[in-house]
Parts: structure tokens; sequence; C-alpha cells
């Protein structure tokens, strides 16, 4: 008997995830996270969270651009409900200050972060003193991957595909300013443009200000 199912990307991905049907594609690529630190890394607290709303979880991650003189690094702040790129920053090296840049960036457009939670991986610049200071004074709760990072962190690692395979950002740039004339393009056109299945084929912000 043939029977026609039709699921969504993200419920294949769990159905597949629950059962052990997943591999990791092999990347070739500048890494970076580094976990191997002395900072406190926190549970994983939105396993069982079912998002309803904007600014309830964001996600974070980041991502390398090539250039011609080597790599840079993306630091993205995505809210999981409207899949819009909160908050972003594009610097040359892994250093604190982009993540921390991004994360200001976010909670500056945010109206409200009330219940807040921002879920990453458990690198060294998340779980850094400066970093987590900022999310405690701001109230917002703090969560991270624990087993398999790239499936408890996977809208993020799909948000840097879209951008990647979509939109071109995965090109060699002439430079970090050109890559980041580029990025600010690119996430532009992903938060305004781009329509999501999930959204019922709408924009990110248009998701987010409804919404928020």
């Amino acid at each position: 008997m043939k029977v026609n199912l039709k699921v969504g990307r993200d419920t294949l991905f769990n159905i597949l995830r629950k059962h052990n049907m997943l591999t990791l594609r092999k990347k070739y690529s500048s890494r970076t996270t580094n976990s191997l630190h002395r900072f406190y890394k926190y549970k994983n607290i939105i396993k069982d969270v079912e998002v309803t709303k904007p600014n309830q979880v964001w996600v974070s991650d980041i991502t390398y651009i090539r250039t011609i003189k080597g790599f840079c690094y993306l630091a993205l702040i995505t809210d999981m409900y409207s899949r819009k790129i909160v908050g972003y920053d594009l610097s040359d090296s892994l250093e604190l200050k982009g993540c921390v840049r991004a994360l200001n960036k976010a909670l500056y457009q945010a109206k409200n972060v009330k219940g807040l939670i921002h879920h990453s991986d458990r690198g060294i610049q998340y779980c850094s003193n400066v970093y987590t200071q900022i999310l405690k004074r701001n109230k917002i709760d703090i969560s991270m991957t624990e087993e398999n990072h790239c499936y408890e962190n996977a809208m993020a690692e799909r948000v840097n595909g879209i951008l990647k395979d979509e939109f071109y950002l995965d090109q060699t740039f002439t430079d970090v300013a050109h890559a980041k004339r580029a990025t600010k393009n690119v996430i532009n056109l992903y938060n305004e443009i781009r329509l999501h299945l999930s959204l019922d084929f709408k924009t990110p912000n248009m998701v987010y200000k409804l919404s928020a």
C-alpha cells in the first residue's frame, strides 16, 4: 500500500535525529569553536521548549568567511521563531569582541527581552565571563549545546548554510572590507526578501515585526 506523507524539513530532521540516522557532513573550513576552556558550560534548556513568539529564544553561532588574505569570522544571532538575524558582526579574528558586538546589536533592536533564552555552542566566546555577564545583566537565560553540538544548534547551522549556499557568502572575497559590504547586503536580503516555507512563505522581518 502506497502512502504519501508530506513533512517539512524540520520535522524530517527531528525524525532522523531521533532514530540516529543523521551523519555529519565533512567540512573543510576554519575551526570556529573551542570548547576546551576553563569557563562554566551551561546546560541545554531549550530541548523541550515550544517556541511561540519572537524574542523567546535566540540562537548564536560563528561561521567563517573566506578572503584572499585568509579567513574572517561572522558572528550571528538569529531569532528562533521568526528566523530573523537580529544581530551580527564580521571581524578578522575569533576574539570575543565580535560576538559581543553582535549581541549588543541584537539587544539594541529588541523591544522586549523578558523571558528570553540565549542558546549557543560551548565555544569560549559564549562561555566567557564578559559575554555571560551581559546576558545576566539583561536577565536572559543561558542555554548551550551538550553532546551533538551541530544538531543541538541546528537552526543556527541552517541559517549559516542559507547565507552561503543561497546568497553566495561562500565565495572568496577580496578583503575584509569587501566581505563586510557583501555580508550587510546578504543579511538585509535574507531578512527582508527571503521567504520561508516554515513561516507560511513570509519573510523573517515580516514575522518578527508582526509578532514582536
